[in-house]
């Protein structure tokens, strides 16, 4: 199969590494970026210096900033952040090609609050068949071939049966579902949390609040998604639980490396203009805090991130507030 992988970041670059080079030669992998000189940069140097500079390019991966070029194929992974998504669907749209995609991004869309199949449905409908790639991996684990599982959810079952079944190698497990909105929300929310974790962590809070929040984290991204419309065993599974308990552990999470910075006083603008990548996270927590408003859907983990985000709470302020809510009973529900 001849697939497309449109967005050469660090996640798009390490499963075009991955896919080229894992999978038995079963693909052929053509990356694109949309920016010209880093296409040139990529085809002169074999390596993404920007976003994944230990692992060379497989010399069978293809490179273009052509996109015409790259939608010669019979899939395209999507790989951009999701407030590139909907312009890279109506390019694709614009090139009058009707190609199947899948996407691999996480979050809400910052100026609507809407998942990233709401926006396929507003620009991709009718187009050709559509799905999410998701779930606990990191991108340099990836590109190394370790190994890692995955889901790939759609509301057409045999489509994502068929894809998942397509790029499933024993380095890349990939796992079928047709609960989009659950595997979609997890995926998001988790980042928000994550956050949090990341903050408890560097506050030296100890192993312990770190379990709590993630148990009730999980509570948090099940009732909500559970409103939204997902199913409660997509929460317990890869694209819930298990991605959740990666970020909020892993040293690798961007996520988690913000958390770790606030809670060394530093600025949001001076974390992220280091970290030199997107972590959703910081963009999702206000589109969740939303959500959960207009549902009347308690989040207050959540709510504690937003306010360190954007009120400028002091976050071991913020952590106090959480440690002295009133005592419930354990439901998912409060």
């Amino acid at each position: 199969m001849k697939i497309a992988i449109l967005g050469a970041g660090a996640w798009g670059t390490a499963l075009a590494i991955n896919l080229s080079r894992y999978s038995n030669s079963k693909h052929e992998i053509i990356l694109w970026t949309k920016d010209p000189a880093h296409c040139a940069e990529l085809l002169h140097e074999r390596v993404n210096r920007q976003f994944l500079p230990k692992f060379l390019l497989p010399e069978s991966l293809q490179l273009t900033s052509d996109l015409n070029c790259a939608l010669k194929a019979e899939l395209a992974l999507i790989v951009v952040p999701i407030e590139g998504l909907r312009e890279t669907l109506r390019s694709i749209v614009s090139c009058d090609r009707a190609i199947p995609i899948i996407w691999g991004g996480k979050g809400f869309e910052a100026d609507t609050a809407k998942l990233p199949y709401q926006i396929a449905l507003e620009e991709y409908e009718g187009v050709a068949p559509y799905g999410v790639l998701s779930g606990p991996s990191f991108a340099q684990e990836v590109a190394q071939g370790l190994p890692v599982a995955l889901t790939l959810a759609s509301r057409d079952g045999i489509f994502s049966k068929n894809i998942a079944a397509q790029i499933h190698t024993s380095r890349l497990r990939v796992y079928s579902s047709s609960d989009i909105i659950g595997v979609e929300t997890g995926g998001a929310i988790k980042n928000v949390i994550t956050i949090a974790a990341g903050i408890s962590d560097g506050m030296g809070l100890g192993a312990n609040a770190r379990a709590a929040l993630i148990t009730r984290g999980l509570a948090e991204i099940s009732r909500l998604g559970i409103k939204l419309g997902g199913k409660i065993e997509t929460f317990m599974g890869l694209t819930g639980a298990g991605d959740l308990i990666l970020t909020c552990t892993g040293d690798l999470s961007r996520n988690r490396q913000v958390g770790l910075s606030l809670a060394e006083g530093r600025s949001l603008s001076d974390i992220l203009k280091e970290l030199g990548h997107v972590a959703e996270g910081v963009y999702t927590a206000r589109s969740v805090l939303k959500l959960s408003q207009e549902l009347s859907v308690e989040m207050p983990i959540t709510q504690a991130v937003c306010s360190i985000l954007d009120d400028k709470v002091p976050a071991k302020t913020a952590l106090e507030v959480l440690l002295n809510r009133e005592q419930k009973t354990e439901t998912l529900t409060s």
